[in-house]
Protein backbone atom coordinates (compact mmCIF):
# COMPACT_ATOMS: atom_id res chain seq x y z
CA UNK A 1 0.00 0.00 0.00
CA UNK A 2 1.32 3.43 -0.65
CA UNK A 3 0.69 5.91 1.73
CA UNK A 4 1.20 10.22 1.49
CA UNK A 5 3.84 11.56 0.16
CA UNK A 6 4.89 8.25 -2.19
CA UNK A 7 6.04 6.63 1.09
CA UNK A 8 4.86 2.76 1.14
CA UNK A 9 2.73 1.79 4.28
CA UNK A 10 3.39 -2.29 5.27
CA UNK A 11 0.30 -3.55 6.53
CA UNK A 12 0.78 -7.26 8.20
CA UNK A 13 -0.81 -9.80 5.81
CA UNK A 14 -2.86 -11.04 8.44
CA UNK A 15 -4.39 -7.46 9.04
CA UNK A 16 -5.89 -7.87 5.15
CA UNK A 17 -9.14 -9.50 4.38
CA UNK A 18 -6.97 -12.20 2.32
CA UNK A 19 -4.39 -12.56 4.43
CA UNK A 20 -7.03 -13.55 7.15
CA UNK A 21 -8.97 -15.42 5.44
CA UNK A 22 -5.55 -17.85 4.53
CA UNK A 23 -4.59 -17.79 7.72
CA UNK A 24 -8.63 -18.55 9.18
CA UNK A 25 -8.68 -21.52 6.87
CA UNK A 26 -6.79 -24.14 8.69
CA UNK A 27 -8.58 -27.18 9.33
CA UNK A 28 -7.36 -27.53 13.37
CA UNK A 29 -10.83 -25.74 14.58
CA UNK A 30 -14.64 -26.56 15.03
CA UNK A 31 -17.84 -24.56 13.68
CA UNK A 32 -19.69 -24.28 16.94
CA UNK A 33 -22.89 -24.91 14.41
CA UNK A 34 -21.90 -28.19 13.86
CA UNK A 35 -22.33 -29.08 17.56
CA UNK A 36 -25.48 -30.73 19.15
CA UNK A 37 -26.48 -28.91 22.42
CA UNK A 38 -24.76 -30.31 25.51
CA UNK A 39 -21.55 -30.88 23.79
CA UNK A 40 -18.63 -30.11 25.96
CA UNK A 41 -15.13 -28.79 24.48
CA UNK A 42 -12.03 -27.91 26.31
CA UNK A 43 -10.29 -25.02 24.68
CA UNK A 44 -7.11 -24.78 25.67
CA UNK A 45 -5.34 -21.16 24.97
CA UNK A 46 -1.50 -19.84 25.59
CA UNK A 47 -2.50 -18.46 29.26
CA UNK A 48 -5.68 -19.97 29.98
CA UNK A 49 -7.93 -23.35 29.87
CA UNK A 50 -11.75 -23.03 29.43
CA UNK A 51 -14.73 -25.48 29.34
CA UNK A 52 -17.38 -24.54 26.68
CA UNK A 53 -20.62 -26.18 26.90
CA UNK A 54 -22.76 -25.88 23.67
CA UNK A 55 -26.24 -24.15 24.34
CA UNK A 56 -27.50 -23.59 20.79
CA UNK A 57 -25.18 -23.93 18.38
CA UNK A 58 -27.23 -22.26 15.96
CA UNK A 59 -27.49 -19.47 17.46
CA UNK A 60 -23.65 -19.70 19.07
CA UNK A 61 -24.91 -19.50 22.72
CA UNK A 62 -22.65 -21.33 25.15
CA UNK A 63 -22.05 -21.28 28.69
CA UNK A 64 -17.80 -20.51 29.65
CA UNK A 65 -15.89 -21.77 32.38
CA UNK A 66 -12.10 -20.73 33.22
CA UNK A 67 -9.61 -18.60 32.84
CA UNK A 68 -9.14 -15.27 34.95
CA UNK A 69 -12.32 -14.16 33.98
CA UNK A 70 -15.06 -16.70 34.33
CA UNK A 71 -14.04 -18.79 37.89
CA UNK A 72 -17.82 -19.93 37.22
CA UNK A 73 -19.92 -21.26 34.53
CA UNK A 74 -21.57 -18.35 32.81
CA UNK A 75 -23.67 -17.73 29.70
CA UNK A 76 -21.88 -15.97 26.87
CA UNK A 77 -22.48 -15.57 22.79
CA UNK A 78 -19.38 -17.13 21.00
CA UNK A 79 -18.69 -14.28 18.17
CA UNK A 80 -15.91 -16.12 16.60
CA UNK A 81 -12.13 -16.94 15.60
CA UNK A 82 -9.74 -13.88 15.09
CA UNK A 83 -6.43 -12.65 14.92
CA UNK A 84 -7.10 -10.00 16.95
CA UNK A 85 -8.21 -7.70 14.19
CA UNK A 86 -11.40 -6.47 13.66
CA UNK A 87 -12.10 -9.90 11.32
CA UNK A 88 -13.92 -12.57 12.89
CA UNK A 89 -14.54 -15.97 11.53
CA UNK A 90 -18.01 -16.11 12.78
CA UNK A 91 -19.36 -19.06 14.81
CA UNK A 92 -15.28 -20.58 14.91
CA UNK A 93 -12.95 -21.82 17.58
CA UNK A 94 -9.32 -22.29 15.73
CA UNK A 95 -6.20 -23.40 16.59
CA UNK A 96 -3.66 -19.82 16.35
CA UNK A 97 -6.47 -17.31 16.31
CA UNK A 98 -8.39 -16.07 19.58
CA UNK A 99 -11.32 -17.08 20.90
CA UNK A 100 -14.07 -13.90 20.66
CA UNK A 101 -16.77 -14.02 23.33
CA UNK A 102 -19.63 -11.82 24.32
CA UNK A 103 -20.72 -12.20 28.15
CA UNK A 104 -23.33 -9.41 28.65
CA UNK A 105 -21.77 -6.28 28.11
CA UNK A 106 -18.28 -7.57 28.18
CA UNK A 107 -16.36 -8.16 25.09
CA UNK A 108 -13.84 -11.11 25.86
CA UNK A 109 -10.70 -12.19 23.38
CA UNK A 110 -8.60 -14.34 24.62
CA UNK A 111 -4.51 -15.27 23.85
CA UNK A 112 -4.44 -17.54 20.72
CA UNK A 113 -6.09 -21.06 21.21
CA UNK A 114 -3.72 -24.23 21.52
CA UNK A 115 -5.84 -27.15 20.96
CA UNK A 116 -9.77 -27.36 20.72
CA UNK A 117 -10.81 -31.01 22.28
CA UNK A 118 -14.48 -32.19 22.07
CA UNK A 119 -14.91 -33.45 25.89
CA UNK A 120 -18.40 -34.79 25.71
CA UNK A 121 -20.85 -35.25 23.67
CA UNK A 122 -24.58 -35.36 24.54
CA UNK A 123 -26.21 -38.81 24.12
CA UNK A 124 -27.78 -39.73 20.89
CA UNK A 125 -31.05 -41.44 20.64
CA UNK A 126 -31.09 -43.00 17.65
CA UNK A 127 -34.23 -44.84 16.21
CA UNK A 128 -36.05 -43.08 19.24
CA UNK A 129 -39.55 -42.30 18.92
CA UNK A 130 -41.29 -40.41 21.79
CA UNK A 131 -44.70 -42.30 22.91
CA UNK A 132 -47.78 -41.15 21.65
Amino acid sequence: MVGGKGQATLVPRRCTLSGFTLEAGGSDGIAIQSLAPGTTLIVQTRNSQYRLIVLDGDHQDVLVQGGALFPEATAAYLQGASAGGSLVRTGWIEVGLRMELLAGPRRIVTSPVRSVTIENLPPRLYGFQPCA
